[in-house]
């Protein structure tokens, strides 16, 4: 017996050093790998090429843009390089808009480079508004003389919309032009949640706010396929007239209906490059070997017989802003993404954290006007009336404000908004859908059928209302009545701030979204322009000759920021674990239907009532 004993004390002792070891073996990984952060941290690394440094007298500039296009980056870049050694998985770069506006700019007076190329089959779909915006300084690059030319094996939408803006456009002779329209499309689960037997309780204000109707119906309402028809044949009308002027080609041609592109496809026996050739969507049909061959006679080459150039990561790092000798300066603050309540990270909206930076930039007596930058389907009431409260702070400090809306400024976005001096929005922008909801969900039915009760007692009539005993019909009736005063008070606030009355805003409201430019005739905007724009009007508003533009963020300290980029590392680059489960194919439905299901994870209004424009992030 004591020989067993020791025998199975043995077996422990063995897995607990066991155990042990791992336990200071992963302690010790850790340690490495910060260190290794910290030095990439303070000594910034270069961002990785596919090309060697070339120096030559002139070269091209390649545009090739790797991953999504943001107003504000939520992950700082000395990472980025560090990423695929430890965890052999590259994570993706996000590109700052006004980053390569400005690249792209500098590049244009440089005498260094001497032609533009668009590569930019890394690029992922983008909204029309930001293209507008790229396409502005591509033109500006075209209008020295330079030459622009683009390549690629699959143009999807939007790498097609910048590339049509080129002098030249080649397409891989086994390629396509992919372009597939502007949709609107949500996954519904009324179905779904009867069967679950899960009950949603919705409180909504306005026609047109079907935010909330995945949770209502199984198909999207007469009322909502209204207002999306709308805006998204505004968005295609701009997007085709765009190209078929960039092209010299009839907007028909991007048009065709189902029956004209099987026939022309028929033509061509389904070659969808020729018919890409056929139709003036690109110039020549070249494989790769070709237009390097045919980029070196434009640009030279070096001794391995590669065409002079420069990709953008590379030149970007080299491009220094001219510093303005004036204290005065012109504040840019950034409100990108759903609007939540409270203190958010970098790169998000938080009610208390937005409010701060524009707090900030209201005390700093070098601060003389303000930009806010907009690019939200809105979120949060509370925490978005906390953003308009410092908005009219700052007012009142006789500090201006502009508002720049980028893609979207809708709900809760255009709540933020309303009380600026001035409101700029682009023709393509989305903005309005004036509205509130709120939305509890209960599973009172489900668990009742598996046997689990809930009783007690509570000393008022609100006291068991929660997710297990459901809601009462006085405290749905509490709650629909505080939405409508909630809505009131959203339609007299922009009555207020846009000199209108009350019962022309609720006319124009009821949660239906307006493009920009149909905005701008029901007096929800100012002004038609981009951001350019929105910088002079500051400059203008606040009497500044001369100005620097600072762009307000929460810094944070060297070990926060190495602890914050660690752990986001990690987590990114290990990603979704069921990523390596589903098939490339399943993927883009696998991603709607995560998206749509963590809709209501991004709500935390400590009311419940939201604005939020559901359809307009489904482009």
């Amino acid at each position: 017996m004591k020989k067993l004993f020791c025998f199975i004390a043995a077996i422990f002792k063995g897995i607990w050093t066991f155990i042990t070891f791992i336990r200071v073996a992963i302690v010790n990984i850790l340690f490495i790998a910060l260190i290794v952060i910290a030095y990439f941290a303070f000594f910034p690394q270069q961002e990785s090429s596919t090309d060697e440094p070339l120096t030559p007298d002139t070269r091209a500039l390649i545009l090739n843009l790797d991953g999504p296009i943001v107003e504000q980056r939520t992950y700082v870049n000395p990472l980025d390089s560090i990423s695929g050694t430890l965890f052999s998985d590259e994570l993706p770069r996000e590109n700052v808009l006004y980053d390569i506006v400005t690249t792209l700019r500098s590049a244009a007076t440089d005498q260094s480079i001497s032609g533009l190329v668009l590569n930019l089959s890394q690029m992922p779909e983008t909204n029309l508004t930001k293209l507008r915006y790229i396409a502005k300084a591509i033109n500006e690059f075209k209008a020295t003389g330079k030459p622009i030319y683009a390549y690629g094996d699959f143009y999807n939408q939007s790498q097609y919309y910048l590339a049509s803006y080129a002098d030249q456009t080649f397409l891989s002779p086994d390629g396509a032009v992919l372009l597939k329209g502007y949709s609107a499309y949500n996954l519904y689960y009324k179905d779904l949640l009867e069967k679950l037997d899960v009950t949603t309780h919705i409180f909504r204000v306005g026609t047109y706010k079907s935010a909330v109707e995945p949770f209502l119906r199984n198909d999207m309402s007469p009322a909502a396929k209204e207002s999306a028809t709308a805006w998204l044949t505004q968005l295609w009308g701009a997007y085709v007239d765009d190209v078929a002027h960039n092209r010299k080609i009839e907007t028909t041609a991007l048009n065709p209906s189902m029956d004209e592109f099987l026939s022309k496809m028929k033509s061509v026996d389904g070659n969808l490059a020729q018919l890409s050739l056929n139709i003036g969507l690109v110039d020549q049909l070249m494989t790769r070997q070709q237009v390097s061959d045919f980029f070196a006679t434009q640009f030279g080459s070096n001794k391995d017989h590669r065409y002079n150039r420069i990709n953008y990561y590379d030149y970007k790092s080299k491009v220094s802003i001219p510093v303005v000798n004036t204290a005065d300066q012109i504040a840019v603050v950034v409100a990108s993404g759903t609007i939540l309540d409270g203190t958010q990270p970098k790169g998000r909206i938080g009610g208390d954290s937005t409010a701060n930076l524009l707090a900030q930039a209201r005390l700093d007596k070098n601060i003389k006007a303000v930009i806010l930058r907009v690019d939200s389907p809105g979120g949060s009431a509370f925490a978005s009336e906390i953003i308009r409260n410092e908005i009219e702070a700052l007012k009142q400090a006789g500090k201006p404000v502009v508002v720049s809306m980028s893609s979207l400024a809708a709900s809760g976005g255009y709540w933020i908004s309303m009380g600026a001096d001035n409101i700029i929005a682009q023709p393509t922008t989305l903005t309005g859908s004036i509205g509130i909801f709120g939305v509890i969900t209960t599973f009172e039915k489900g668990l009742n059928k598996l046997g689990v009760h809930t009783d007690g007692i509570g000393t008022s009539p609100f006291s068991g209302i929660g997710l297990t005993n459901g809601l009462s019909k006085g405290a749905s009736e509490a709650m629909q009545m505080g939405i409508e005063h909630g809505y009131h008070r959203f339609i007299s606030l922009v009555g207020k701030n846009r000199n209108m009355t009350t019962e022309s805003v609720d006319k124009i409201a009821q949660g239906r979204v307006w493009t920009g430019q149909d905005a701008m005739k029901h007096g929800l905007v100012d002004q038609i322009g981009d951001f350019d724009d929105a910088i002079q009007s500051a400059a203008t508003l606040a009497h500044l000759e001369s100005y620097r533009l600072t762009w307000v963020d929460k810094p944070l300290s060297p070990t926060q920021q190495i602890l914050e980029d660690f752990f986001r590392t990690i987590n990114t680059s290990l990603g979704n674990p069921l990523d390596k489960w589903i098939p490339d194919a399943l993927k883009p439905a696998a991603a709607q239907i995560s998206e749509s299901t963590n809709l209501l994870n991004s709500f935390n209004d400590p009311k419940g009532y939201y604005a939020f424009c559901l359809n307009c992030e489904a482009i």
